[in-house]
């Protein structure tokens, strides 16, 4: 054991940037560090004192390393007492200097100075007279442990409880947490570098979405095949029922990148018609990808105080894009949908990284379909064009001779063209009267187009049957004859 005069001796010392093959580390040193003489490669550089280093490394080890075990588990330990086995044991991880030298990549006798350093900080007499290893100690062998999101999965767990059973609104709680997972979330990538957040719109590979809606009511199908753009568009807001990503009341726009996932979304009855329509996004929107967060990913260097953090933070939004879109029972979509709902409101009203919708996976078909919820901000259709006093009307067929005949027709009645009035002769000024002044009336809405119905890909389709694709298992029944116990 060292004195505690050659322990202060130890901290003293100098290591230089020069001496540090650790990216972050070298170039915080080079930063922040004295100009001083190196005691291991004696240049005169920037440097940190040992002292210094040995705190370093404790919070590195601490957040990064964990202690392997110095004796074989109880499986192990029935392998070894196996006469026919050839197994043997060995202590998982690397010595303690060796792991200090490879996690800092600093020469060997600046790591055994670190370690001594650290062996005396975490000694105690009665751990050595009891001959038990302790922290740092030169028998230690230690190894890099994996992320752990625990905090966060039980901070989210709360979140759910309490939206719950608590408070719908007004959590400043549940507020610092979405903030804590959701912000920044613009700069992270997948391994293969793709980036959460996708650009939709003109020119780009996600220009258009379909939207679907069912009829049991031949009038209402009437209706809103004459006014598509409002009927098979966002709801108005008194309409608008509680979905996944919206509360009852919001409005917001639900299509998908496929008619079909577009039909099937809505979970049509037999025997009712379903309209289906493509959508231009006709301005250019940013949407969170779901589909990403299960590959998002985290780079950074172990000396960097805030890596835990992100790796935590990345780990759990894995599992959060599975739990988000996992598929919900009708009878339990009133509760569940809560913390999806909670999570949209939150990126469309609250975040640091402003988003106009999201994409998630199909919870009804297989594969790689698509979902995209437009938040109301962004779920604004355009007005289709018809000249002022037209008439709309549509049939959705005519009896014959040999029964019903299916014919969706939408008839514009347009009124005659008005001739351009003769520009006034020469020499002669029109002045406009007050009366004539153009005026119009402020938009009601506010919001900006977003959306634009393509009118010839309207379609209805006619449910005859819905096929289920499902796992089945064998229910297993046994009979057992009952007894008594012996005892």
């Amino acid at each position: 054991m060292l004195t505690d005069d050659e322990i202060e001796q130890l901290k003293r010392r100098k290591l230089c940037f020069h001496c540090v093959g650790e990216a972050f580390l070298r170039e915080e040193i080079s930063t922040t560090g004295k100009k001083v003489k190196c005691s291991y490669c004696k240049r005169t550089a920037r440097c940190y004192s040992i002292g210094d280093m040995a705190g370093r490394i404790e919070f590195v080890f601490d957040q990064h390393y964990t202690r392997t075990a110095n004796e074989p588990n109880y499986m192990q330990s029935a392998i070894l007492s196996d006469k026919e086995s050839s197994y043997e044991w060995e202590r998982a991880g690397e010595e303690t200097v060796d792991a200090i030298m490879n996690a800092a990549d600093i020469p060997g006798r600046a790591a055994q100075d670190i370690q001594s350093i650290l062996e005396e900080q975490f000694s105690d007499f009665d751990s050595a007279a009891m001959g038990e290893e302790t922290e740092f100690s030169s028998e230690c062998h230690y190894k890099e442990k994996g992320t752990n999101d625990a905090r966060l999965q039980a901070e989210w767990q709360e979140f759910e409880r309490s939206l719950k059973t608590e408070a719908r609104f007004f959590s400043r709680t549940g507020a610092r947490l979405l903030a804590s997972v959701f912000d920044g979330i613009d700069a992270m990538q997948t391994r293969d570098g793709r980036s959460m957040i996708v650009n939709a719109g003109p020119n780009t590979s996600l220009a258009a979405v379909y939207r679907a809606r069912a009829f049991q009511s031949d009038d209402k199908l009437e209706v809103a095949l004459t006014r598509p753009n409002k009927d098979l568009g966002s709801p108005p807001s008194v309409h608008a029922s509680a979905g996944r990503m919206n509360a009852r009341g919001i409005s917001i726009f639900y299509g998908a990148n496929d008619p079909d996932v577009a039909l099937a979304e809505v979970r049509p009855p037999v025997g009712s018609q379903v309209a289906v329509a493509r959508f231009e996004i006709i301005r250019p929107v940013r949407l969170l990808d779901l589909t990403a967060l299960s590959d998002v990913s985290t780079h950074g260097s172990i000396f960097d105080p805030s890596l835990n953090d992100r790796l935590e933070r990345t780990m759990f939004l894995r599992n959060l894009g599975q739990r988000i879109t996992m598929p919900v029972m009708p009878d339990d979509e009133v509760f569940e949908y809560l913390p999806t709902q909670a999570i949209a409101d939150f990126l469309a009203t609250e975040t640091a990284t402003p988003v106009d919708g999201i994409i998630f996976p199909s919870v009804q078909v297989a594969g790689e379909a698509l979902n995209v919820a437009l938040f109301h901000t962004a779920a604004r259709v355009e007005e289709v064009a018809l000249p002022k006093g037209t008439e709309v009307t549509a049939r959705l067929g005519w009896m014959e001779r040999e029964g019903w005949e299916q014919d969706y027709t939408v008839i514009e009645r347009v009124p005659p063209a008005i001739e351009t009035p003769p520009p006034p002769p020469k020499g002669f000024a029109h002045i406009p009267m007050d009366f004539e002044a153009p005026w119009e009336s402020p938009d009601p809405d506010g919001r900006p187009v977003t959306l634009k119905i393509d009118l010839e890909s309207l379609r209805v389709h006619i449910v005859e049957a819905v096929k289920f694709k499902t796992v089945e298992y064998e229910v297993k029944r046994h009979r057992w004859e009952k007894r008594e116990p012996d005892f």
